[in-house]
């Protein structure tokens, strides 16, 4: 069953998200744990924190590509101008590619990029 635990991940949106509180292992525990609750998963308040952890890495990337952009420099990943976001199922599958000592030592925001500039590398 698809849960849409990250359907507000949206990696290219222009919105405003606050701070990262979790490593991205932590993230993807929390997550995975979640999607395994199937539809008793709306009811976690965990949706809501992972969705907002979520949100400010996808923001993150974004303006750190944005900026990279502005200042000449080549970005981590070059989207198409028709994406809009990654489903959850998407999101963690390549969020499990990252191995788990390295997912603990980084940020969601620089473990999104990775996941990122994997599916939309930058020609050239």
């Amino acid at each position: 069953m698809k849960i849409m635990l990250l359907a507000s991940v949206l990696v290219v949106a222009p919105q405003s998200a606050g701070a990262q509180s979790m490593n991205a292992e932590q993230f993807y525990e929390r997550a995975t744990a979640l999607q395994k609750k199937g539809v008793m998963a709306l009811f976690s308040s965990d949706v809501k924190l992972l969705t907002n952890e979520g949100k400010a890495a996808g923001e993150a990337a974004r303006r750190q590509r944005l900026a990279a952009v502005a200042a000449g420099h080549k970005p981590r990943y070059c989207p198409p101008a028709d994406v809009h976001g990654m489903d959850s199922n998407e999101y963690l599958k390549r969020l499990s590619t990252i191995p788990a000592g390295e997912r603990a030592r980084i940020d969601l925001g620089e473990a999104t990029n990775r996941i990122l500039a994997a599916k939309y590398p930058c020609s050239g």
